[in-house]
């Protein structure tokens, strides 16, 4: 789960971590208001799930609240298009309204799972302000890991290895120890699965200030945190995502055509690579789950479907936990409730397989069926082509 900017901050700010003075607008009264109350220069940011907001026209330095007003009404209840959205963009239906601060320096700071070490990373870089991804492409050297010890948690000689690296002057090496500390404090309380605080400034006078922040959570420990949990901005998530959640299924809409139900997240993986290999562009991951009833199945036949640029279905299944014929009998109930109007191919092998097969066979439904992943692959891309 993602949440907002101003959501990091509060977050962030319960844990010492600096942060600016500011507040949410709904409307452009509101955040006038808060500018007034502010005073002097402050920043407008369109709150949005999505990174890249003030190349997008998303953030800007005002002087005066009416200007704060002017440049809100002019977001609020609009698209924001950035370089992550799409191109339909994201409605900005939330502002930030934030106190101004002279810039001396723009650092990268944050935390990571990092997957090489199967431990939490702590990652810095003297170039902030810039899309960490560019830096890692351009200079590499300019990149700082730190990889901590679960049972330790963020040392107090990292920390002060990372001030080092970063060229801090000494005497603000002891802020940015007690910052980075803070932080890694919270990513592990909160059960967080990104911080990332992008730029970390130092001001002029001298202090450090997380200028921006980026949270998301591992859904699986939220019920650890009802606080957290009730940071949920549905209207910032796909509706097809959100629904599929509701069932337990894992779902992520992707941008290809070939619709993908599979079971097992790593045979998912594997099935739409093998897609890719064929010439194909999955329409989505789909898992539903070691254990999926028919009732599950039908949930997740229906929302692939939901999905208009959807032009086959291939269906990928080792049957273990969740049997053959448990499948099939999903899939022809679903397929008659919402009325199959794209080719489906499916390809299983496992417990009851036979009986599946059967199944299908005597469903009337127009199901290909393939011997392999390969060929399911082939057959699916194929299908989408024609359909097309």
């Amino acid at each position: 789960m993602n949440i907002h900017e101003f959501q990091a901050k509060e977050i962030l700010r319960r844990y010492k971590v600096p942060v600016l003075e500011g507040g949410v607008a709904r409307t452009a009264e509101e955040a006038a208001a808060i500018a007034q109350r502010l005073g002097g220069t402050v920043v407008v940011k369109a709150q949005i799930h999505a990174g890249g907001r003030g190349k997008a026209g998303g953030v800007k330095v005002v002087r005066s609240p009416e200007d704060a007003a002017a440049f809100a009404r002019g977001l609020l209840g609009r698209p924001l298009v950035t370089h992550q959205t799409g191109p339909d963009g994201r409605v900005v239906r939330q502002v930030l309204v934030e106190q101004g601060c002279d810039i001396a320096r723009e650092l990268y700071l944050g935390m990571v799972v990092d997957r090489g070490s199967g431990r939490v990373a702590l990652i810095a870089s003297s170039e902030g302000g810039v899309e960490i991804e560019e830096v890692a492409a351009s200079t590499p050297e300019r990149i700082y890991r730190e990889i901590v010890d679960p049972l330790v948690g963020l040392a107090p000689f990292q920390a002060r290895r990372v001030a080092f690296r970063l060229c801090f002057p000494k005497e603000l090496v002891n802020k940015a120890v007690a910052c980075f500390t803070a932080l890694a404090n919270a990513f592990h309380e909160c059960d967080a699965s990104l911080v990332e605080i992008n730029p970390l400034v130092v001001t002029k006078g001298g202090d450090l200030v997380a200028l921006d922040a980026k949270m998301g959570f591992d859904d699986n420990a939220l019920y650890r945190h009802p606080d957290i949990r009730a940071y949920r901005d549905e209207n910032e998530e796909d509706p097809r995502e959100r629904e599929a959640s509701n069932f337990e299924l894992s779902y992520i809409g992707l941008s290809g055509n070939i619709g993908c139900m599979v079971n097992g997240a790593g045979l998912a993986m594997a099935t739409m690579d093998i897609v890719k290999h064929a010439g194909g562009e999955p329409a989505n991951f789909l898992d539903v789950g070691g254990g999926a009833s028919k009732e599950k199945v039908r949930e997740a036949f229906r929302i692939i479907l939901s999905d208009p640029s959807v032009k086959a279905i291939f269906i990928n299944i080792f049957g273990g936990i969740l049997r053959c014929d448990v499948l099939a009998e999903g899939v022809v109930t679903a397929a008659r409730e919402v009325g199959l109007s794209v080719p489906l191919v499916i390809r299983m092998e496992g417990t009851n397989v036979e009986r599946g097969k059967q199944i299908l066979a005597e469903s009337g439904l127009a199901v290909q069926t393939a011997a392999n992943m390969e060929e399911g692959a082939r057959m699916a891309v194929a299908a989408a082509a024609q359909a097309r």
